[in-house]
């Protein structure tokens, strides 16, 4: 994976973490300490998981201070610029494109099995997210009922990364073919709000 998929990846997630916070009333450290979270939560649980020791933003600091400087200079353009609120899904869904196929990539390195690799890529793209939104009070973007197609998008995503790179290894465009499919399902479904259907059960009297 080269490494400027996953500096991008962070430094989106970091934007996205700062728009998130809007109307929260964070100063400027909460808000470098939400974007931290969101930037390498998914990444952490994903090392923890594979056992791999140092996990890599402890490996490579870089991640770190990318992150808190995406953070600080959207905390001050935000104070200058009006930011749309379709900003902080567009981001979130470039952060899940990329972090998604990073983490699913990652895990078929270290030997792990295609269903695990497809997990662990999901975990990736959304953990970070969900330590977010539980720090700023609100429940996880990826457990909304209205929410349109999030983790599923990556899943999605990292079955295709995972089928061509068994198929047909030893290319590149893999990666890119796979972050391209969640990029572009994350988006057709907030577009047209296309989403799973909702448990309901059947009530005891209609029985």
């Amino acid at each position: 994976m080269p490494a400027w998929i996953e500096y991008f990846a962070v430094a989106v997630c970091a934007i996205a973490a700062v728009l998130a916070a809007e109307g929260k009333r964070m100063d400027l450290f909460g808000v470098m300490v939400l974007a931290l979270v969101t930037a390498v939560g998914g990444g952490t649980i994903r090392d923890l998981c594979l056992g791999v020791r140092p996990v890599f933003w402890i490996e490579q600091p870089h991640h770190v201070w990318t992150a808190l400087i995406a953070a600080v200079v959207t905390f001050v353009a935000a104070r200058f610029v009006h930011m749309p609120e379709k900003m902080l899904s567009i981001a979130d869904a470039f952060g899940l494109a990329l972090f998604g196929i990073a983490g699913t990539e990652k895990a078929l390195a270290f030997g792990a099995p295609g269903i695990v690799a497809i997990l662990l890529g999901i975990v990736t793209g959304v953990a970070g997210g969900i330590l977010r939104d539980v720090l700023r009070g609100e429940l996880p973007l990826v457990f909304q009922p209205d929410v349109n197609l999030y983790a599923t998008a990556v899943f999605v995503g990292a079955l295709v990364f995972v089928l061509l790179q068994k198929w047909l290894p030893g290319s590149e465009a893999h990666r890119y073919i796979g972050m391209a499919v969640i990029l572009v399902l994350r988006l057709a479904a907030m577009r047209w709000r296309l989403r799973l259907p909702t448990f309901r059960s059947r009530s005891k009297s209609s029985g």
